[in-house]
């Protein structure tokens, strides 16, 4: 039976550093101390574990099935760990709270204005900011690094309650003298023989764009190509070496400038939804629901504007 009572800090993060970078000497570099160090923090996690936390393979460490229970428990303690010394740090300086929000990357384009206008009705309260793409926010959240977070569509390993902020459009752009630009009810066929341009696997946006080539490449698959981030795609597009589907509010600019065109294709544009959540096990702080309470009061209000109106396809 194991005992974890005595369990510690320099312990967790003793194994956790290993299994990250693979072996004892690159953890004890990582941590400062010596080698032997290490091994007597993961013999002492394993005694108390009731059994092996670590197993060699070829050229490094990888976790047990009993390990891999303790690092995702040692993660969510340096989450708990860094939100405390956040939360300490914003007492100091005299603040009346701290809010720790994640917004996946398509969001930093109206993320910052719903900040800085709940900064300007609650002064008193700090928000660390973090954008990353939905991969990061989604570990985020799970090793509860975040009070809330601002995405499209929730994460559906983990329990959340979500409230919907507002319209999220996406549409097919095009270079302004793209063949097709101008053109109403583009069918299908008509996009068979172009060049997609997509955000990396994994992303919501690219998740969009599979679900619409399934129906344009039915007859014959459509050629992609991978970018790597939503400025990437939008600077290929204007170049003429693809076309895409990307969040309407990435591009409100260059479309509003004519550097882009949306494309009236069939099922286009794609409207989902903005949600704020947070975790159904976490209680929200104060600065959390005040927060929130901002956000929703405020919904659709800090969009880009020009993509009003639209009706959900798909």
């Amino acid at each position: 039976m194991s005992d974890l009572r005595g369990l510690s800090i320099r312990q967790l993060r003793a194994f956790s550093a290993t299994v990250r970078l693979g072996s004892i000497t690159a953890a004890a570099k990582a941590l400062h101390v010596t080698p032997p160090a290490i091994s007597i923090q993961l013999k002492l996690l394993s005694k108390q574990a009731g059994g092996d936390v670590l197993e060699r393979t070829a050229s490094w460490f990888e976790p047990t099935a009993l390990g891999a229970e303790i690092l995702e428990a040692a993660h969510e303690m340096d989450g708990l760990l860094d939100r405390l010394s956040d939360r300490i740090n914003a007492l100091h300086s005299g603040a009346a709270g701290l809010l720790r929000l994640g917004v996946v990357s398509t969001g930093k384009y109206f993320a910052p204005r719903i900040v800085a206008g709940f900064q300007r009705a609650h002064p008193g309260i700090v928000v660390k900011l973090v954008i990353g793409n939905r991969g990061e926010i989604l570990t985020g959240l799970r090793q509860r690094n975040f009070d809330l977070c601002i995405m499209g569509r929730p994460p559906e390993d983990v329990p959340v309650i979500r409230e919907e902020l507002g319209d999220h459009p996406h549409v097919l752009i095009a270079p302004p003298d793209h063949r097709l630009a101008g053109r109403r009810d583009i069918a299908h066929a008509e996009l068979q023989q172009e060049t997609f341009l997509a955000r990396e696997e994994g992303s919501g946006t690219r998740m969009l764009m599979n679900r619409f080539l399934d129906r344009v490449g039915a007859e014959r698959p459509v050629q992609l190509v991978d970018m790597g981030t939503n400025e990437t795609i939008k600077q290929a597009v204007m170049a003429g070496l693809g076309i895409a589907i990307i969040s309407a509010h990435t591009c409100a600019a260059e479309l509003a400038e004519g550097k882009l065109v949306a494309l009236d294709a069939r099922g286009t544009p794609i409207v989902r939804q903005w949600y704020i959540i947070h975790r159904a096990d976490h209680e929200l702080s104060v600065a959390a629901q005040h927060f929130q309470s901002f956000a929703a009061a405020h919904k659709n209000t800090h969009f880009p504007e020009g993509f009003g109106g639209m009706n959900r396809s798909e």
